[in-house]
C-alpha cells in the first residue's frame, strides 16, 4: 500500500505492507486522513508519545470503510461500515485503530473528507472543554488559539453545552472576522496588550468561567488576569512556547484551578471513556450536521510533503485533509 512515512531526508510517499489488525483493532481501508500540529513534529523525526522516528507512518485521524476486524472487537463494528477515528499511522491506505476510538460516520450528510475532520477536535474539545474545564450552562468561556480546526470545534462545543459567552483568539485579523460563524461572540487579538482588559470588560470585571488555552506561555499571565475567581485554565497546546512567566500570586489570589491535559500519557481505557463521553453528549449534533469545520485545502496522498508544508505555513483556516 501507499503510505507517507518519515525518512531521514522528510517524509516521502512509499510502499509499505499492509497492517494486521491485533485481537482488539480495527482495519481501516482510508480514504481521507485530517492534517494535525502535532504531525509536523512526527514529520520532523520527533517523537510524539509512542510514535515517532524514521520509518514512522505520519498521521493522526481518518475516515473510510470496516476492512476487518480483530477477535476481541465489539460485534457492532464490522466490514463494511463506513467509520471514522483516531489512531496511528493515518497518511495511507490502509490503517489501524483501537475500536474504542472509532466513530460511525453518519451516512446521510457527511462525505469522507468531513468526517476525517472530526475524531481529533471533538475528543479534544469535548475532553477539554466539559470534562477537565467543567463548563456549566451559563458560564463564558475563552477558546486561545481559535483559528485553528480544535480551537474551531471548541467554540462550537461550549455553544452547545449552553454557554452565556463564547471569546476566542486569533492574531489574524481576516480569521477574527471568521470566528462568529462558529459560535464566537467576541474575537480577541492577543497581539494586542490590552487583550486581557477586553476580556474583562466584556464579562463585566469577573473574567470567563473557563479558559481553554493551546498557545500557553505567551499568553499564561494574560489568561490568570482574565480569569474568573474559582476559573479553571485547560493547557491544551503550547504553540506560543513551551516557558515561559507565569504569576504565581495571581494564579493564588484567583483560586483558578490550572489542568494540563494531553492524550500522550493517556491509557487505552481513558481514550475509549473520553470517546464514550464525546459521543454522549455530541453525537446528536454531529449526525445533524452542526458541528462542522471549513476546509481550507485537499491533497492527495501523494502530495503528503506539500500538504504538510501548507501546514507549517500557518496560512490556512480550518482543516487541511489527504484524500487517499
Amino acid at each position: 500500500m501507499k503510505a507517507a512515512i518519515v525518512t531521514t531526508s522528510g517524509v516521502e510517499v512509499r510502499d509499505v505492507p499492509e497492517p494486521k489488525p491485533g485481537p482488539q483493532q480495527v482495519m481501516i481501508r482510508v480514504r481521507a486522513a485530517g492534517l494535525n500540529r502535532a504531525d509536523l513534529a512526527v514529520a520532523a523525526g520527533h517523537a510524539h508519545g509512542a510514535v515517532g522516528g524514521a520509518g514512522t507512518v505520519v498521521g493522526m485521524e481518518f475516515a473510510g470503510e470496516v476492512v476487518s476486524t480483530g477477535a476481541e472487537v465489539p460485534a457492532g463494528i464490522a466490514p463494511g461500515m463506513r467509520v471514522m477515528a483516531s489512531g496511528a499511522a493515518g497518511y495511507a491506505e490502509y490503517a489501524l485503530a483501537d475500536w474504542g476510538r472509532v466513530f460511525p460516520v453518519p451516512d446521510a450528510n457527511m462525505g469522507w473528507v468531513q468526517a476525517a475532520t472530526l475524531p481529533i477536535a471533538l475528543q479534544t474539545m469535548h475532553d477539554a472543554v466539559v470534562t477537565n474545564g467543567g463548563l456549566q450552562r451559563g458560564e463564558s468561556i475563552l477558546i486561545q488559539g481559535a483559528s485553528s480546526g480544535v480551537g474551531l470545534m471548541g467554540m462550537q462545543i461550549a455553544r452547545l453545552m449552553g454557554a452565556k459567552q463564547v471569546l476566542g483568539s486569533s492574531r489574524n485579523p481576516a480569521w477574527r472576522e471568521r470566528l462568529a460563524e462558529f459560535g464566537c461572540d467576541l474575537a480577541i487579538d492577543t497581539g494586542d496588550a490590552a487583550w486581557p482588559d477586553r476580556v474583562l470588560a466584556a464579562t463585566g470585571g469577573k473574567g470567563v468561567e473557563v479558559i481553554v488555552d493551546q498557545v500557553s506561555a505567551s499568553v499564561a499571565n494574560g489568561n490568570l488576569r482574565c480569569c474568573a475567581i474559582l476559573g479553571r485554565i485547560v493547557n491544551v497546546g503550547r504553540l506560543g512556547g513551551f516557558t515561559g512567566e507565569f504569576d504565581f500570586d495571581l494564579h493564588a489570589a484567583r483560586r483558578i484551578r490550572y489542568i494540563g491535559v494531553t492524550f500522550r500519557t493517556r491509557s487505552v481505557e481513558e481514550v475509549r471513556e473520553i470517546v464514550r463521553r464525546t459521543r454522549a453528549d455530541l453525537w446528536g449534533a454531529v449526525e445533524a450536521g452542526s458541528l462542522r469545520l471549513p476546509i481550507d485545502r485537499t491533497f492527495p496522498l501523494a502530495e503528503a510533503p506539500a500538504a504538510l508544508a501548507h501546514m507549517k505555513a500557518n496560512q490556512h483556516f480550518g482543516k487541511i485533509v489527504l484524500e487517499c
